[in-house]
């Protein structure tokens, strides 16, 4: 109790917004100070601790190794000082919370619109950040500026995952593709295609490119979309095919310039989860924004009939 008594508790949430923006003027913004005030309050944080905590680097502030380990001890003890100081349940009628969501359009295309219509007629008072998804999203789960992001591969072991539904992928291409008969493309003849590739992440269509390279081979890309929706509209007249899942075909595809021809074997259903770092499992607004995500996910599932290649559709 000796070194608590001297902390000012005042202070622990400009330390967290400095040590996770690593800039004062958007850690004074994060926390509603001016920027004066933010920096007279690193001052005190370094004499507290007896450490820079940041320091300048060749390109902006880092962390010292103590704040570092600030920062991750952080994690556990701000959600459980919020827990100890609000209340036990969530009343979401009430409540105005900000809930930040990640994933790529096809989240926002197919989970969006039921989970959005669902959160605001429980939670009208809430809000709610979609953000596209980038190359930077775990990290950012893991500092605390995202709290639940959308995806179609295996995230990293060290977050708290779900799967919420599985879809099945097809390769869509213009109705006079010479292999739009085809009642499923071999890997061969889909290997030597021209692909439309969506890039998702790391300059990949993760779910199906990764799914290649552990097979050995490889696809030869000639156009890159940073969208599901937007490969469909590239199609008509050309020799190129775009795999996608077929909740976004079945969506954006109907017509008959366009041909839907099931994947081949070897590329394997997609699990869509979504993600969440282990800090929010406790929290009643987080609790009660998964089980919206889980009980809307439920109804997704059951959209569409699977793809008979008898029909083509």
């Amino acid at each position: 109790m000796t070194h608590l008594g001297r902390v000012d508790l005042n202070l622990l949430m400009p330390l967290a917004a400095l040590l996770q923006e690593r800039h004062v003027s958007r850690a004074a913004q994060r926390v509603n100070l001016s920027q004066p005030a933010m920096s007279r309050a690193l001052q005190r944080l370094r004499e507290a601790f007896g450490d820079e905590l940041l320091v300048r680097g060749p390109g902006g502030y880092e962390l010292t190794p103590r704040g570092e380990r600030i920062q991750r001890q952080l994690a556990t003890v701000l959600p459980t000082l919020d827990s100890l100081f609000s209340d036990a349940d969530f009343a979401p009628a009430a409540a105005a919370e900000s809930f930040r969501l990640v994933g790529t359009d096809y989240s926002a295309r197919i989970l969006g619109p039921p989970l959005f219509q669902r959160l605001f007629q429980q939670s009208p008072r809430s809000t709610v950040n979609f953000q596209a998804w980038h190359d930077r999203v775990f990290d950012d789960l893991a500092r605390g500026r995202t709290d639940v992001v959308f995806f179609g591969a295996t995230p990293p072991p060290a977050l708290h995952s779900e799967e919420l539904f599985q879809d099945h992928f097809v390769c869509l291409m213009s109705a006079d593709h010479p292999l739009s008969a085809r009642p499923r493309l071999e890997l061969d003849d889909y290997v030597r295609c021209s692909h439309v590739m969506v890039t998702v992440a790391e300059g990949d269509q993760v779910a199906i490119d990764r799914q290649l390279q552990a097979l050995g081979t490889a696809r030869t890309v000639s156009l890159t979309v940073p969208y599901h929706t937007a490969a469909p509209f590239a199609l008509p007249g050309t020799q190129l095919v775009a795999t996608l899942p077929w909740r976004i075909v079945a969506r954006h595809a109907e017509g008959p310039a366009l041909r839907a021809v099931p994947a081949p074997a070897e590329i394997r259903d997609m699990t869509y989860s979504m993600s969440w770092h282990s800090r929010l499992d406790d929290d009643p607004a987080q609790r009660w924004l998964r089980e919206t995500i889980r009980s809307v996910a439920a109804t997704v599932q059951t959209f569409g009939e699977p793809y008979s290649p008898a029909t083509g559709a």
